[in-house]
């Protein structure tokens, strides 16, 4: 497992129309099944770590 959560990946966005965070990875139902069951032995392998000093650097410009 990678371990960490959904909320520090860079694919977990916020949307607008349901007013929560989502997944923004684009996963057929094959992948969204095993990982709704925790089928997948290291963690969500569409864990992307978002990288916080990009994010600062551009609200600084």
């Amino acid at each position: 497992m990678n371990g960490y959560g959904c909320e520090y990946c860079s694919n977990f966005v916020y949307d607008e129309d349901l007013d929560s965070y989502t997944c923004g990875v684009d996963m057929d139902e094959d992948d969204c099944a095993r990982l709704a069951e925790g089928r997948h032995d290291r963690g969500c392998p569409y864990f992307s770590a978002g990288d916080e000093y990009q994010v600062v650097k551009h609200q600084a410009i």
